[in-house]
């Protein structure tokens, strides 16, 4: 084994910034305490007014994504745009200032810092990336975010996610809508830039991936089936269900799911392989067989996606994924990347040996 998207922009017309007034009681803290700490942290960001205030609010510069830009709003003298990261608590936050460091706007209501609910402290790593785009069709450049979290607790802890969020350009300021922010991070079109606005600008969408309840819905939006991996199968205790893998392409990605569909054309259960990579690259095998040894078929899935690099350079993993046929439906495979992470040259053959044997089966002669 080798190691290892202008239907939309009618909701940015109704948008606003979401505000909040302070968090709510989180485990382990009064509710009195954490709102007299986000009043603090608040009252600290509101007092900035120049650049020379950011570190005494307890911010760092993120040095590498300022960036001099014209936006409208300002005239067409350039303004830098530069994000700032509270050193304690991981909130984002954006300023845009004057070429004297003079604050000409700044916002904290970001998606962002919302994903852990009721918390004062984010899970915000970085700011992976800032583009500078018109996406609603009114003439004035937007502002596209991208950031990376990683929870320290909970099943995906350690594991990195991305956040994509967008600040609307208007006369005098900038506004985002909770709602696109919301189906941007929801049905994970918050990979690159490019997914952002092919969603935004463009009304492409994955939503259909997450909501479809026919396999006919979902080729009439756009969904392609892999005809060499889909077939019929009868499993022991879904019955006889047409295995159906396939994609949505967006902006030059290939959003990858599975499905698995009952005579009458419902889906009746689905699968995410491709978890937070960015796109299919290669869709190597895929198998209906039982490898856990109880008698019933499981879906075994072998496939490699691709993502850009901390350099924007692309980058190629090979994973095996394992969904186990249960009384219910289906349970996916924890444990076993840990134990054998694939390589470009695996097969599908020799993954079923090595699964089997996980399981204890005898190894065949």
């Amino acid at each position: 084994m080798g190691k290892k998207r202008a239907a939309i922009t009618a909701l940015c017309i109704l948008g606003c910034t979401v505000g909040l007034a302070y968090p709510v009681q989180a485990s382990g803290q009064s509710e009195a305490l954490l709102a007299q700490q986000y009043r603090a942290y608040q009252e600290a960001f509101e007092a900035i007014e120049s650049l020379a205030q950011v570190e005494e609010a307890g911010y760092e510069i993120i040095e590498g994504q300022r960036f001099p830009v014209v936006l409208e709003t300002f005239g067409q003298a350039e303004v830098e745009l530069v994000p700032i990261m509270h050193k304690e608590y991981r909130r984002l936050a954006i300023l845009i200032a004057d070429s004297e460091g003079n604050i000409l706007f700044k916002t904290n209501q970001l998606e962002t810092n919302y994903k852990h609910s009721g918390q004062l402290t984010q899970p915000t790593k970085s700011l992976e990336s800032v583009s500078f785009q018109e996406l609603d069709h009114d003439g004035l450049t937007d502002i596209v975010l991208i950031t990376t979290c990683e929870n320290d607790t909970g099943d995906y802890a350690g594991k990195s996610y991305k956040v994509g969020d967008v600040l609307f350009q208007r006369d005098g300021d900038f506004y985002r809508d909770w709602r696109i922010s919301d189906k941007i991070n929801r049905f994970s079109m918050n990979k690159s830039a490019d997914l952002i606005a092919s969603f935004v600008g463009e009304g492409h969408s994955t939503e259909i991936l997450y909501t479809a309840a026919t396999l006919e819905e979902l080729t009439d939006h756009g969904f392609r089936v892999v005809q060499e991996h889909s077939y019929w199968i009868d499993f022991e205790k879904q019955g006889r269900l047409l295995v159906a893998p396939g994609f949505i392409s967006m902006a030059d990605y290939d959003v990858f799911m599975i499905y698995l569909v009952n005579t009458q054309g419902d889906i009746v259960w689905s699968f995410q392989p491709m978890e937070d990579y960015d796109n299919l690259y290669a869709l190597k095998g895929m198998v209906c067989l039982d490898v856990d040894g109880d008698g019933m078929k499981d879906v075994v899935v072998l496939a490699r996606y691709s993502y850009s690099g901390p350099g924007e350079e692309l980058l190629i993993d090979t994973k095996c994924d394992i969904y186990y046929q249960r009384t219910d439906g289906f349970e996916a495979e924890r444990n076993f990347s840990d134990i054998c992470q694939c390589g470009p040259e695996d097969t599908m053959e020799e993954l079923v040996e090595i699964i089997r044997e996980y399981w204890g089966w005898p190894k065949e002669e």
